[in-house]
This record gives structure tokens, sequence and C-alpha cells, in this order.
């Protein structure tokens, strides 16, 4: 029997999907299956979702300013951050630039981690056509260089999770050095893991950004809850 085929189903942003908001920037967590920006699906962006919702929060019927400052792959969850003013947009993005901004994920996957915690370094080339992703272990022309940390952290039924801490921040990075790992994200097809989800989504979860805020020069730390599908909630007890 067929599997049955996946539709997506755009939501719009409400209260409960903000993790953070102030007069300089807005976060807000993720569904997978959400796209960042437009693309050629056609399918409604979350920047176009997130100013809707401030436009209607804050009555501006002439449309809201926001500003994308990262992107999370489009089955991916969890934190995302953008900028209300482009005062706060141009320093966000300096501080990605300088490595300010400190992300940490969780993934679940079904291989063990060996070694158990450690670094990974890689040189990663994007096929823009395939939107794949191919990790090399020495730099060659027209690469990038990709560091992450890495620990294994708990195990439940056969699943481990690990979590990552990002040093650089590449299309794909997680995803394609977990898998020349040797431990490809659950659900990852596209990475070695044998077979996808229906919900088109994987266990990565962007779960923390920590950063001084551009503008009231305070630390801030926002967490995302895990999604609420039956599989994750299992392991939020084990994250930090």
């Amino acid at each position: 029997m067929s599997r049955p085929e996946f539709r997506y189903v755009s939501y719009d942003i409400t209260d409960k999907d903000v993790l953070y908001e102030d007069n300089h920037l807005i976060a807000i967590n993720k569904r997978a299956g959400e796209i960042v920006q437009v693309d050629d699906t056609g399918d409604e962006s979350l920047d176009d979702k997130v100013k809707k919702y401030i436009a209607k929060k804050y009555d501006k019927p002439n449309g809201a300013f926001l500003g994308v400052v990262h992107r999370l792959d489009r089955p991916v969850s969890g934190v995302i951050l953008f900028a209300k003013t482009s005062k706060a947009l141009e320093r966000i993005n300096k501080m990605f630039k300088a490595r300010e901004m400190h992300k940490t994920y969780y993934a679940v996957v079904r291989k063990r981690p060996s070694p158990e915690a450690g670094t990974l370094i890689h040189y990663l080339i994007k096929n823009p056509q395939k939107n794949v992703t191919k990790a090399h272990d020495k730099e060659v022309v027209g690469s990038q260089r990709a560091e992450l940390h890495y620990k294994l952290v708990g195990e439940l039924d056969g699943y481990y999770l690990i979590e990552v801490d990002p040093i650089t921040g590449r299309p794909h990075q997680i995803r394609v050095q977990l898998s020349t790992l040797g431990s490809p994200i659950v659900g990852d097809n596209k990475y070695g893991y044998p077979r996808g989800s229906l919900r088109k989504s994987i266990c990565l979860h962007a779960r923390r950004l920590q950063f001084i805020h551009p503008i009231k020069k305070v630390p801030i730390l926002i967490t995302a809850p895990v999604p609420q599908d039956g599989f994750w909630e299992k392991f939020e007890g084990m994250m930090g």
C-alpha cells in the first residue's frame, strides 16, 4: 500500500508561536515544514506570515518591516530570529558574521555516534541545482570550512539524542556532518537515513539562541520548546 501524499498546510502566526519580542527583534518557534523565505514552491513563507502578524498586532495598515538574519532548513524546527528595525538588522548581521550568536541544536539519530563527543571539521560544497551539500575531509576548490561541536546526551528506545553547537553556519551543515560521522538524522533521507518522514520533517531542532542584545546590550537567551508530535516530547527532559 502506498504512503499517503504529504500536503503542506500553512498556519498563521499567533502569540503562542512567539518566543521573544521587543521593539527591535522577534523570535519565532518555527514548525518543521515551513519555509523561511519564498521559494519556487509558491508556499507562503514564514517571514511573510510574521510580517502579517506584526502588522495586525500593531495596526500597521502599510505593512511591517522585517529583516531575515538567518535561516533554518525547511524540515527543521526551532528558534529563528528576525529583526523588526533596519538598525537591529544591520547589527545582528554583523554579530552573525563575527560568530557572536551562539546556537544549540538537538538531533535524534538511530546510530550511536563514535566517538560520543567531539569536534567535526569538513569542507562543504553545495549543489544548488540538487539542493544537496557534500562534505570533504580536506579543502577543495570552492568549498567552505564547516565546524561544529557535538556530544551524545541520552538514549531512549534505540534512539540517540545529540547536542550540537555549530561554530560556522553553512547550508545543511549539521545534517551532512552528522551523516558523514555515520549518524544520519532520523527522517533525513537526503543525507543517508533509510526513509523520510511522512510530515517531510527531520529530527533536528534549533533549541537555543544566546546573544547580547544589539541595542539594549543585555544578555538574551531564547529557548524553543520541541514539537508536540508524540515523539520529540520524550527527549525534552534530556535537553538543556
